[in-house]
């Protein structure tokens, strides 16, 4: 491992050189020298077992269950109704159907679409499942038996995937649907203005539009309960060492512009993006943008953001929001891997961020036995959170 990080860091630093080089003889050099800020480190994974499970961590009077086991690559969860729980699996290209009858588990499984390469965002509107590939949208009916019609192309225009593939969909307190869009790159000017945001639209598809932009990748959103407030956990660039830029929770409003590539945070100016937005300097974009409005460790890569909508866990937790933290792949020691619980206040503003499941790494960082990805509030109240890493999805509950 520490050869390949070596490599890397050797191969970063004679990129870096070349694009300074380039940048000076342009009469352009950068701020900052380009530091040595490449690194690449993921914890091994461990096998799943009863032993890790014990070790997972809650707060006082919850527990933590396996709830489905063998759900590959388990991603977005959704909920359907008669308590029908969606789960997309984008490598499988396929989306699976699980039914607890009353026993706490999982006890009836069925693949109910394939066929549909990396699909990935799942949004349930009445009786319609509409699903979203790297490229398309489609919508399928559900049945009375929970299981799907065959799914129906609305919308065959995204773009392509590049390097933020999955698209994460969402309908609004307004009855219109909004996908996300991440970035096709690094830190790079979108040609694209439809990358690097999110869209909206109506249900058929029509009317799409920019709704809100400057978003590398924002995959998890959702609407507090109250306020109907649009929230949106965005992460952050790579390639800027170990604390640098903060996964950011921002609040989404319409026409919103939010940094990326040129600023991050606070409107802070991000000195590692080459050039400078047309017509202006980086300052003078980063004055206009909507500045996040609380931040989180950097490379802890935020995957789906649910609020709490349910009466099972005690009362304080109801409108605050859980994020799920997939984890570092390029940080020593490693970050991530977690359930986050966001307060609010009464007034529907978010106020700091503390742990909720902890646990899945070991080893001081060196390991791993799980990444959290699916979120969802079933309709008992019950917390579902899914691990993409091991096929698990796991049940939380309350008990006093």
């Amino acid at each position: 491992m520490w050869n390949v990080v070596i490599v890397s860091c050797l191969l970063w630093i004679a990129i870096s050189t070349a694009s300074c080089a380039k940048q000076a003889a342009n009469g352009n050099a950068p701020s900052v020298p380009a530091p040595n800020i490449y690194a690449s480190y993921t914890p091994r994974q461990l096998a799943y077992s009863d032993a890790l499970l014990a070790r997972l961590r809650l707060p006082t009077g919850f527990r933590v269950a396996v709830f489905a086991r063998g759900v590959t690559d388990a991603r977005v969860i959704a909920l359907g109704p008669n308590g029908v729980i969606y789960v997309s699996q984008p490598d499988q290209g396929q989306v699976t159907a699980l039914w607890d009858h009353g026993q706490g588990y999982a006890t009836t499984r069925r693949v109910v679409a394939s066929r549909l390469d990396g699909v990935h965002g799942l949004a349930v509107r009445g009786n319609q499942l509409f699903l979203a590939t790297p490229t398309r949208l489609y919508v399928a009916a559900i049945r009375a038996d929970g299981t799907l019609g065959a799914p129906r192309p609305i919308l065959g225009t995204l773009p392509a995937g590049g390097r933020h593939p999955h698209r994460t969909l969402g309908f609004g307190p307004d009855g219109l649907l909004y996908l996300s869009v991440g970035s096709h790159c690094n830190d790079c000017v979108e040609s694209n203005p439809d990358y690097a945001g999110i869209l909206q639209m109506r249900a058929d598809g029509s009317r799409i539009r920019v709704f809100c932009r400057g978003l590398r990748n924002t995959m998890g959103f959702a609407w507090h309960p109250v306020s109907h407030a649009m929230w949106g956990m965005d992460q952050g660039s790579d390639y800027r060492g170990p604390n640098d830029p903060p996964e950011e929770l921002n609040r989404l409003v319409d026409g919103g512009h939010y940094g990326w590539p040129w600023c991050y945070g606070n409107r802070q100016v991000d000195s590692h993006t080459e050039g400078h937005p047309p017509g202006m300097t980086k300052a003078q974009l980063c004055a206009t943008t909507q500045p996040s409005v609380l931040n989180y460790q950097a490379h802890s890569s935020p995957i789906q953001l649910a609020f709490y909508t349910g009466r099972q866990f005690p009362a304080a937790y109801r409108n605050d929001a859980f994020i799920t933290f997939h984890g570092s792949w390029n940080r020593s020691p490693a970050v991530g891997y977690k359930v986050v619980r966001v307060r609010f206040n009464g007034k529907g503003a978010p106020i700091g961020f503390e742990d909720f499941l902890t646990g899945f790494l070991t080893d001081n960082g060196a390991a791993q036995f799980g990444r959290p990805a699916g979120l969802a509030v079933a309709p008992d109240g019950v917390l579902l959170v899914g691990d993409d890493s091991q096929g698990l999805i796991y049940r939380i509950t309350y008990h006093g």
